[in-house]
Order: C-alpha cells, then sequence, then structure tokens
C-alpha cells in the first residue's frame, strides 16, 4: 500500500482543510520547528485507529481536534482522508 495523500481539516494546528501529496516512492516533509510536520505523523496514526492521546503528544483524546487561538474559533471536529 502507497500513501498518495493525506486531506487534514480541523485536526491540530490544520485548521482549514489541507491536502499534502506524497509523489514518488520517497518522500521527506521538512520545515520549521512548529508548523506541523510531526501533526501530519499524528494524523495518520490517528485515522488508523491510535486510542491513546498521550501517542499523539496530548492528554486527552478531544486534543486532537483544534482548539481555538486569540484569532481563530474552536472547531467542533476533525476529519483525515488517507488516499
Amino acid at each position: 500500500m502507497r500513501l498518495k495523500s493525506i486531506k487534514l481539516a480541523g485536526f491540530k494546528s490544520f485548521v482549514d482543510p489541507t491536502t499534502v501529496q506524497f509523489p514518488g516512492n520517497i518522500c521527506a516533509v521538512v520545515g520549521p520547528n512548529g508548523c506541523g510536520k510531526s501533526n501530519i505523523i499524528d494524523a495518520v496514526r490517528w485515522v488508523m485507529g491510535e486510542g491513546s492521546a498521550k501517542t499523539l503528544r496530548g492528554e486527552f483524546m478531544t486534543d486532537v481536534i483544534f482548539n481555538g487561538t486569540t484569532s481563530r474559533q474552536p472547531v467542533s471536529q476533525a476529519s483525515i482522508e488517507l488516499v
């Protein structure tokens, strides 16, 4: 099985619907600290059934849903689609 893309919405730092493409056989996710690289891996684990909030770097399972900031309202649900 090969992961071609992941669609995220409302999951951790991915508030707005976002699609991350994985072209080719080898892919690297790079970026500065705090930009969401680990959240992509957490999203894959979550959608595949990870039940431990601690493993997903949270205290409670509801921590994976975007909780809002001073400039953005929280959302009530998160969705992940693996393609």
